[in-house]
Protein backbone atom coordinates (compact mmCIF):
# COMPACT_ATOMS: atom_id res chain seq x y z
CA UNK A 1 0.00 0.00 0.00
CA UNK A 2 1.40 3.36 -1.01
CA UNK A 3 1.39 5.65 2.08
CA UNK A 4 2.91 8.69 0.40
CA UNK A 5 0.65 11.72 -0.01
CA UNK A 6 -0.45 12.56 -3.53
CA UNK A 7 1.55 15.43 -4.99
CA UNK A 8 -1.38 17.88 -5.00
CA UNK A 9 -2.33 17.04 -1.39
CA UNK A 10 1.30 17.44 -0.28
CA UNK A 11 1.49 20.81 -1.96
CA UNK A 12 -1.72 21.84 -0.19
CA UNK A 13 -0.37 20.77 3.23
CA UNK A 14 2.89 22.61 2.59
CA UNK A 15 0.94 25.73 1.58
CA UNK A 16 -0.68 25.64 5.02
CA UNK A 17 2.56 24.98 6.89
CA UNK A 18 4.95 27.36 5.14
CA UNK A 19 3.40 30.62 6.43
CA UNK A 20 3.50 29.29 9.98
CA UNK A 21 7.10 28.15 9.54
CA UNK A 22 8.04 31.48 7.98
CA UNK A 23 6.26 33.33 10.79
CA UNK A 24 8.12 31.30 13.42
CA UNK A 25 11.46 31.96 11.70
CA UNK A 26 10.69 35.68 11.40
CA UNK A 27 9.68 35.79 15.07
CA UNK A 28 12.91 34.06 16.07
CA UNK A 29 14.91 36.66 14.16
CA UNK A 30 12.91 39.41 15.89
CA UNK A 31 13.65 37.82 19.28
CA UNK A 32 17.33 37.97 18.40
CA UNK A 33 17.12 41.69 17.59
CA UNK A 34 15.26 42.25 20.85
CA UNK A 35 17.95 40.44 22.86
CA UNK A 36 20.67 42.39 21.09
CA UNK A 37 18.82 45.60 21.91
CA UNK A 38 18.66 44.70 25.59
CA UNK A 39 22.39 43.93 25.58
CA UNK A 40 23.20 47.30 24.01
CA UNK A 41 20.88 49.04 26.47
CA UNK A 42 22.73 47.40 29.37
CA UNK A 43 26.01 48.76 27.96
CA UNK A 44 24.59 52.28 27.74
CA UNK A 45 24.28 52.27 23.94
CA UNK A 46 20.74 53.66 23.83
CA UNK A 47 20.78 54.61 20.15
CA UNK A 48 22.03 51.18 19.16
CA UNK A 49 19.43 49.55 21.38
CA UNK A 50 16.58 51.50 19.79
CA UNK A 51 17.80 50.52 16.33
CA UNK A 52 17.67 46.84 17.35
CA UNK A 53 14.20 47.25 18.88
CA UNK A 54 12.99 48.84 15.64
CA UNK A 55 14.30 45.86 13.67
CA UNK A 56 12.62 43.51 16.16
CA UNK A 57 9.28 45.30 15.81
CA UNK A 58 9.51 45.20 12.01
CA UNK A 59 10.08 41.43 12.12
CA UNK A 60 7.27 40.88 14.63
CA UNK A 61 4.99 42.89 12.32
CA UNK A 62 5.89 40.51 9.51
CA UNK A 63 5.36 37.43 11.71
CA UNK A 64 1.90 38.70 12.70
CA UNK A 65 1.00 39.27 9.05
CA UNK A 66 1.94 35.65 8.33
CA UNK A 67 0.15 34.24 11.40
CA UNK A 68 -2.14 36.83 13.06
CA UNK A 69 -3.69 34.35 15.50
CA UNK A 70 -0.57 33.48 17.51
CA UNK A 71 -0.63 35.30 20.86
CA UNK A 72 3.11 34.97 21.52
CA UNK A 73 3.95 37.22 18.56
CA UNK A 74 1.90 40.06 20.05
CA UNK A 75 3.46 39.49 23.47
CA UNK A 76 6.96 39.61 22.04
CA UNK A 77 6.24 42.69 19.95
CA UNK A 78 4.87 44.29 23.13
CA UNK A 79 8.17 43.59 24.87
CA UNK A 80 10.09 45.31 22.06
CA UNK A 81 7.77 48.32 22.18
CA UNK A 82 8.07 48.46 25.96
CA UNK A 83 11.87 48.44 25.66
CA UNK A 84 11.55 51.52 23.43
CA UNK A 85 9.38 53.26 26.00
CA UNK A 86 6.18 52.90 23.95
CA UNK A 87 4.02 51.83 26.90
CA UNK A 88 0.68 52.41 25.14
CA UNK A 89 1.77 50.41 22.10
CA UNK A 90 2.99 47.62 24.37
CA UNK A 91 -0.29 47.52 26.30
CA UNK A 92 -2.24 47.32 23.04
CA UNK A 93 -0.17 44.28 22.01
CA UNK A 94 -0.58 42.60 25.38
CA UNK A 95 -4.33 43.22 25.17
CA UNK A 96 -4.42 41.39 21.83
CA UNK A 97 -2.26 38.55 23.16
CA UNK A 98 -4.67 38.11 26.10
CA UNK A 99 -7.67 38.12 23.75
CA UNK A 100 -6.08 35.31 21.75
CA UNK A 101 -4.87 33.38 24.80
CA UNK A 102 -6.55 34.49 28.06
CA UNK A 103 -4.46 32.03 30.09
CA UNK A 104 -1.08 33.41 29.08
CA UNK A 105 0.23 34.48 32.51
CA UNK A 106 3.27 36.30 31.15
CA UNK A 107 1.10 38.54 28.99
CA UNK A 108 -0.66 39.77 32.15
CA UNK A 109 2.70 40.20 33.87
CA UNK A 110 4.15 42.21 30.99
CA UNK A 111 1.02 44.34 30.71
CA UNK A 112 1.35 44.99 34.43
CA UNK A 113 4.94 46.17 33.84
CA UNK A 114 3.77 48.60 31.16
CA UNK A 115 0.97 49.94 33.36
CA UNK A 116 3.41 50.34 36.24
CA UNK A 117 5.73 52.34 33.98
CA UNK A 118 2.80 54.66 33.22
CA UNK A 119 2.09 55.15 36.93
CA UNK A 120 -1.05 53.00 36.93
CA UNK A 121 -0.14 51.08 40.09
CA UNK A 122 -3.65 49.73 40.69
CA UNK A 123 -3.95 48.47 37.12
CA UNK A 124 -0.54 46.87 37.41
CA UNK A 125 -1.47 45.11 40.65
CA UNK A 126 -4.67 43.78 39.04
CA UNK A 127 -2.64 42.29 36.19
CA UNK A 128 -0.05 40.82 38.56
CA UNK A 129 -2.87 39.30 40.61
CA UNK A 130 -4.22 37.60 37.47
CA UNK A 131 -0.75 36.36 36.54
CA UNK A 132 -0.41 34.88 40.04
CA UNK A 133 -3.78 33.15 39.73
CA UNK A 134 -2.75 31.56 36.43
CA UNK A 135 0.70 30.49 37.67
CA UNK A 136 0.97 30.74 41.48
CA UNK A 137 4.35 29.03 41.60
CA UNK A 138 6.31 31.62 39.64
CA UNK A 139 8.31 33.88 41.95
CA UNK A 140 8.68 36.76 39.52
CA UNK A 141 4.95 37.45 39.59
CA UNK A 142 5.12 38.10 43.35
CA UNK A 143 8.28 40.18 42.87
CA UNK A 144 6.57 42.41 40.34
CA UNK A 145 3.44 42.84 42.43
CA UNK A 146 5.67 43.75 45.36
CA UNK A 147 7.26 46.52 43.29
CA UNK A 148 3.83 47.91 42.39
CA UNK A 149 2.73 47.85 46.03
CA UNK A 150 5.97 49.53 47.07
CA UNK A 151 5.35 52.28 44.51
CA UNK A 152 1.97 52.88 46.18
CA UNK A 153 3.63 53.15 49.59
CA UNK A 154 2.27 49.79 50.77
CA UNK A 155 5.55 48.64 52.34
CA UNK A 156 3.98 45.81 54.33
CA UNK A 157 2.16 44.44 51.31
CA UNK A 158 5.35 44.65 49.28
CA UNK A 159 7.34 42.82 51.96
CA UNK A 160 4.71 40.05 52.06
CA UNK A 161 5.06 39.57 48.30
CA UNK A 162 8.85 39.55 48.46
CA UNK A 163 8.66 36.97 51.26
CA UNK A 164 6.61 34.70 49.00
CA UNK A 165 8.96 35.24 46.06
CA UNK A 166 11.91 34.29 48.28
CA UNK A 167 10.11 31.16 49.45
CA UNK A 168 9.64 30.12 45.82
CA UNK A 169 13.13 31.12 44.67
CA UNK A 170 15.57 31.72 47.56
CA UNK A 171 18.53 32.11 45.17
CA UNK A 172 17.24 35.26 43.48
CA UNK A 173 19.14 38.31 44.86
CA UNK A 174 16.65 40.82 43.41
CA UNK A 175 13.97 39.93 45.95
CA UNK A 176 16.30 40.40 48.91
CA UNK A 177 17.34 43.78 47.52
CA UNK A 178 13.73 44.86 47.00
CA UNK A 179 12.65 43.60 50.41
CA UNK A 180 15.58 45.45 51.96
CA UNK A 181 14.46 48.65 50.23
CA UNK A 182 10.92 48.23 51.60
CA UNK A 183 12.26 47.63 55.10
CA UNK A 184 14.49 50.68 54.78
CA UNK A 185 11.46 52.77 53.77
CA UNK A 186 9.80 51.63 57.01
CA UNK A 187 12.84 52.70 59.03
CA UNK A 188 14.04 49.14 59.70
CA UNK A 189 17.68 49.81 58.80
CA UNK A 190 19.05 46.68 60.46
CA UNK A 191 16.52 44.47 58.68
CA UNK A 192 17.36 46.20 55.39
CA UNK A 193 21.09 45.66 55.87
CA UNK A 194 20.46 41.98 56.67
CA UNK A 195 18.60 41.61 53.37
CA UNK A 196 21.33 43.37 51.41
CA UNK A 197 23.88 41.09 53.11
CA UNK A 198 21.88 38.07 51.98
CA UNK A 199 21.65 39.37 48.42
CA UNK A 200 25.43 39.77 48.36
CA UNK A 201 25.88 36.23 49.72
CA UNK A 202 23.71 34.90 46.90
CA UNK A 203 25.44 37.02 44.26
CA UNK A 204 28.54 39.01 45.31
CA UNK A 205 28.47 40.96 42.04
CA UNK A 206 25.20 42.83 42.60
CA UNK A 207 26.07 46.56 42.53
CA UNK A 208 22.59 47.60 43.64
CA UNK A 209 22.90 45.54 46.82
CA UNK A 210 26.10 47.38 47.75
CA UNK A 211 24.63 50.75 46.82
CA UNK A 212 21.49 50.23 48.91
CA UNK A 213 23.47 48.82 51.83
CA UNK A 214 25.71 51.87 51.67
CA UNK A 215 22.64 54.09 51.82
CA UNK A 216 21.35 52.23 54.88
CA UNK A 217 24.73 52.42 56.60
CA UNK A 218 24.88 56.13 55.88
CA UNK A 219 21.45 56.56 57.49
CA UNK A 220 22.83 54.79 60.58
CA UNK A 221 25.82 57.16 60.68
CA UNK A 222 28.35 54.58 59.50
CA UNK A 223 29.93 56.82 56.86
CA UNK A 224 33.09 54.74 56.42
CA UNK A 225 31.02 51.58 55.90
CA UNK A 226 28.82 53.45 53.45
CA UNK A 227 31.80 54.71 51.44
CA UNK A 228 33.26 51.18 51.31
CA UNK A 229 29.97 49.87 49.88
CA UNK A 230 29.74 52.67 47.32
CA UNK A 231 33.34 51.94 46.30
CA UNK A 232 32.43 48.31 45.65
CA UNK A 233 29.29 49.24 43.72
CA UNK A 234 31.35 51.53 41.49
CA UNK A 235 33.97 48.82 40.94
CA UNK A 236 31.27 46.44 39.78
CA UNK A 237 29.52 48.92 37.49
CA UNK A 238 31.75 51.95 36.82
CA UNK A 239 29.97 53.27 33.74
CA UNK A 240 26.39 53.40 34.96
CA UNK A 241 27.03 54.19 38.60
CA UNK A 242 25.87 57.82 38.77
CA UNK A 243 23.81 57.11 41.91
CA UNK A 244 26.78 55.39 43.54
CA UNK A 245 29.06 58.38 42.97
CA UNK A 246 26.31 60.71 44.17
CA UNK A 247 25.72 58.73 47.36
CA UNK A 248 29.43 58.34 48.03
CA UNK A 249 29.75 62.09 47.65
CA UNK A 250 27.10 62.60 50.34
CA UNK A 251 29.02 60.31 52.71
CA UNK A 252 32.31 62.09 52.00
CA UNK A 253 30.62 65.43 52.59
CA UNK A 254 29.34 64.10 55.90
CA UNK A 255 32.95 63.39 56.87
CA UNK A 256 34.04 66.90 55.87
CA UNK A 257 35.85 65.75 52.72
CA UNK A 258 34.53 68.53 50.48
CA UNK A 259 37.03 67.96 47.66
CA UNK A 260 36.28 64.23 47.56
CA UNK A 261 32.55 64.96 47.57
CA UNK A 262 32.87 67.48 44.72
CA UNK A 263 34.83 64.96 42.64
CA UNK A 264 32.11 62.34 43.14
CA UNK A 265 29.26 64.73 42.34
CA UNK A 266 31.11 65.81 39.20
CA UNK A 267 31.46 62.21 38.07
CA UNK A 268 27.76 61.58 38.73
CA UNK A 269 26.92 64.59 36.56
CA UNK A 270 29.19 63.35 33.76
CA UNK A 271 27.47 59.96 33.77
CA UNK A 272 23.93 61.31 33.82
CA UNK A 273 23.88 65.05 32.99
CA UNK A 274 20.16 65.38 32.26
CA UNK A 275 18.97 63.87 35.54
CA UNK A 276 21.60 65.27 37.86
CA UNK A 277 19.75 68.04 39.68
CA UNK A 278 20.51 66.41 43.04
CA UNK A 279 24.21 66.11 42.19
CA UNK A 280 24.39 69.76 41.13
CA UNK A 281 22.65 70.84 44.33
CA UNK A 282 24.90 68.76 46.57
CA UNK A 283 28.01 69.87 44.69
CA UNK A 284 26.86 73.45 45.23
CA UNK A 285 26.52 72.74 48.94
CA UNK A 286 30.07 71.32 49.05
CA UNK A 287 31.44 74.32 47.15
CA UNK A 288 29.67 76.63 49.58
CA UNK A 289 31.30 74.80 52.48
CA UNK A 290 34.67 75.53 50.84
CA UNK A 291 33.81 79.23 50.45
CA UNK A 292 33.23 79.08 46.67
CA UNK A 293 29.91 80.93 46.77
CA UNK A 294 29.81 81.83 43.06
CA UNK A 295 30.49 78.20 42.11
CA UNK A 296 27.79 77.10 44.53
CA UNK A 297 25.21 79.50 43.08
CA UNK A 298 26.08 78.35 39.55
CA UNK A 299 25.38 74.75 40.58
CA UNK A 300 22.11 75.67 42.27
CA UNK A 301 21.10 77.57 39.12
CA UNK A 302 21.71 74.44 37.05
CA UNK A 303 19.73 72.29 39.49
CA UNK A 304 16.81 74.71 39.17
CA UNK A 305 17.04 74.63 35.36
CA UNK A 306 16.75 70.84 35.47
CA UNK A 307 13.95 70.85 38.06
CA UNK A 308 12.23 74.24 38.50
CA UNK A 309 9.82 72.73 41.05
CA UNK A 310 12.52 71.62 43.53
CA UNK A 311 11.97 73.81 46.59
CA UNK A 312 15.19 72.62 48.23
CA UNK A 313 17.26 74.04 45.36
CA UNK A 314 15.86 77.53 45.95
CA UNK A 315 16.49 77.17 49.68
CA UNK A 316 20.08 76.11 49.07
CA UNK A 317 20.68 78.97 46.64
CA UNK A 318 19.16 81.33 49.18
CA UNK A 319 21.75 80.25 51.75
CA UNK A 320 24.58 80.94 49.31
CA UNK A 321 23.17 84.35 48.41
CA UNK A 322 22.80 85.16 52.11
CA UNK A 323 26.46 84.27 52.65
CA UNK A 324 27.34 86.73 49.87
CA UNK A 325 25.25 89.44 51.54
CA UNK A 326 22.53 89.45 48.86
CA UNK A 327 19.62 89.60 51.30
CA UNK A 328 17.00 90.58 48.74
CA UNK A 329 18.02 87.68 46.51
CA UNK A 330 17.95 85.43 49.55
CA UNK A 331 14.41 86.41 50.50
CA UNK A 332 13.25 86.00 46.88
CA UNK A 333 14.60 82.44 46.82
CA UNK A 334 12.94 81.53 50.12
CA UNK A 335 9.69 83.07 48.90
CA UNK A 336 9.81 80.73 45.92
CA UNK A 337 10.75 77.74 48.09
CA UNK A 338 7.77 78.47 50.34
CA UNK A 339 5.43 78.81 47.33
CA UNK A 340 6.53 75.36 46.17
CA UNK A 341 6.46 73.78 49.64
CA UNK A 342 4.56 75.94 52.14
CA UNK A 343 4.96 73.48 55.01
CA UNK A 344 8.76 73.43 55.19
CA UNK A 345 9.83 74.98 58.54
CA UNK A 346 13.47 75.46 57.53
CA UNK A 347 12.59 77.86 54.69
CA UNK A 348 10.71 80.11 57.13
CA UNK A 349 13.64 80.02 59.55
CA UNK A 350 16.14 81.00 56.88
CA UNK A 351 13.89 83.72 55.48
CA UNK A 352 13.54 84.97 59.04
CA UNK A 353 17.35 85.19 59.33
CA UNK A 354 17.48 87.30 56.15
CA UNK A 355 14.67 89.58 57.29
CA UNK A 356 16.35 89.98 60.68
CA UNK A 357 19.61 90.92 58.98
CA UNK A 358 17.72 93.61 57.01
CA UNK A 359 16.24 94.99 60.22
CA UNK A 360 12.73 93.67 59.60
CA UNK A 361 12.30 92.19 63.08
CA UNK A 362 8.52 91.90 62.88
CA UNK A 363 8.78 89.98 59.62
CA UNK A 364 11.50 87.78 61.09
CA UNK A 365 9.47 86.97 64.21
CA UNK A 366 6.44 86.13 62.04
CA UNK A 367 8.56 83.68 60.05
CA UNK A 368 10.04 82.10 63.18
CA UNK A 369 6.56 81.74 64.66
CA UNK A 370 5.37 79.99 61.50
CA UNK A 371 8.37 77.68 61.60
CA UNK A 372 7.60 76.73 65.19
CA UNK A 373 3.95 76.04 64.30
CA UNK A 374 4.94 73.81 61.40
CA UNK A 375 7.63 71.97 63.34
CA UNK A 376 5.17 71.27 66.13
CA UNK A 377 2.47 69.92 63.81
CA UNK A 378 4.64 68.19 61.18
CA UNK A 379 7.98 67.12 62.55
CA UNK A 380 6.83 65.93 65.96
CA UNK A 381 10.44 66.36 67.06
CA UNK A 382 10.59 69.09 69.73
CA UNK A 383 14.42 69.42 69.85
CA UNK A 384 14.34 70.83 66.33
CA UNK A 385 12.37 73.79 67.67
CA UNK A 386 15.44 74.98 69.53
CA UNK A 387 17.09 76.19 66.35
CA UNK A 388 14.05 78.35 65.52
CA UNK A 389 14.28 80.43 68.71
CA UNK A 390 16.79 82.94 67.39
CA UNK A 391 15.04 86.28 67.73
CA UNK A 392 13.11 85.98 70.93
CA UNK A 393 13.00 86.90 74.58
CA UNK A 394 15.07 85.31 77.33
CA UNK A 395 12.03 83.12 78.01
CA UNK A 396 12.20 81.88 74.39
CA UNK A 397 15.86 81.02 74.73
CA UNK A 398 15.22 79.28 78.06
CA UNK A 399 12.61 77.11 76.34
CA UNK A 400 14.94 76.44 73.42
CA UNK A 401 17.65 75.25 75.81
CA UNK A 402 15.16 72.98 77.59
CA UNK A 403 14.36 71.39 74.25
CA UNK A 404 17.99 71.05 73.14
CA UNK A 405 20.68 71.96 75.69
CA UNK A 406 23.56 71.32 73.27
CA UNK A 407 23.02 74.18 70.80
CA UNK A 408 25.85 76.74 71.22
CA UNK A 409 24.07 79.41 69.17
CA UNK A 410 21.09 79.53 71.53
CA UNK A 411 23.36 80.25 74.50
CA UNK A 412 25.01 83.03 72.48
CA UNK A 413 21.63 84.55 71.65
CA UNK A 414 20.50 84.34 75.28
CA UNK A 415 23.78 85.96 76.24
CA UNK A 416 23.05 88.85 73.87
CA UNK A 417 19.59 89.25 75.40
CA UNK A 418 20.96 89.19 78.97
CA UNK A 419 23.67 91.67 78.06
CA UNK A 420 21.08 94.01 76.54
CA UNK A 421 19.17 93.82 79.84
CA UNK A 422 22.27 94.71 81.87
CA UNK A 423 22.91 91.15 83.18
CA UNK A 424 26.58 91.04 82.20
CA UNK A 425 27.48 88.14 84.50
CA UNK A 426 24.62 86.04 83.14
CA UNK A 427 25.69 86.89 79.59
CA UNK A 428 29.30 85.83 80.26
CA UNK A 429 28.09 82.54 81.73
CA UNK A 430 26.10 81.85 78.56
CA UNK A 431 29.04 82.75 76.32
CA UNK A 432 31.27 80.40 78.34
CA UNK A 433 28.75 77.58 77.91
CA UNK A 434 28.53 78.22 74.18
CA UNK A 435 32.33 77.98 73.91
CA UNK A 436 32.36 74.69 75.84
CA UNK A 437 29.74 73.18 73.54
CA UNK A 438 31.43 74.49 70.38
CA UNK A 439 34.74 72.96 71.48
CA UNK A 440 33.06 69.58 72.01
CA UNK A 441 31.37 69.72 68.63
CA UNK A 442 34.67 70.58 66.94
CA UNK A 443 36.35 67.40 68.20
CA UNK A 444 36.53 64.58 65.61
Amino acid sequence: MNTTLPTKLLAFVLSLMLPAVAAAQTSAAADDYHRRGLAKEAKGDHDGAIAEYNRAIADFNRAIELDPKLAIFYSNRGLAKEAKGDHDGAIADYNRAIELDPKQARAYMNRGFAKEAKGDHDGAITDFNRANELDPKLAIFYSNRGLAKEAKGDHDGAIADYNRAIELDPKEPRDYINRGFAKQAKGDLDGAIADYNRAIEVDPKQPKAYMNRGFAKEAKGDLDGAIADYNRAIELDPEVAAADYHNRGISKEGKGDHDGAIADYTRAIELNPEFAEGAYSNRGFAKQAKGDLDGAIADFNRAIELDPTGDIFYSDRGLAKQAKGDLDGTIADYNRAIELCPKQPRAYVNRGFAKQAKGDLDGAIADYNRAVELATTIDGDPPKLATFCVCGTIADYNRAIELDPKQPRVYINRGFAKQANGDVDGAIADYDRALELAAKLAKP
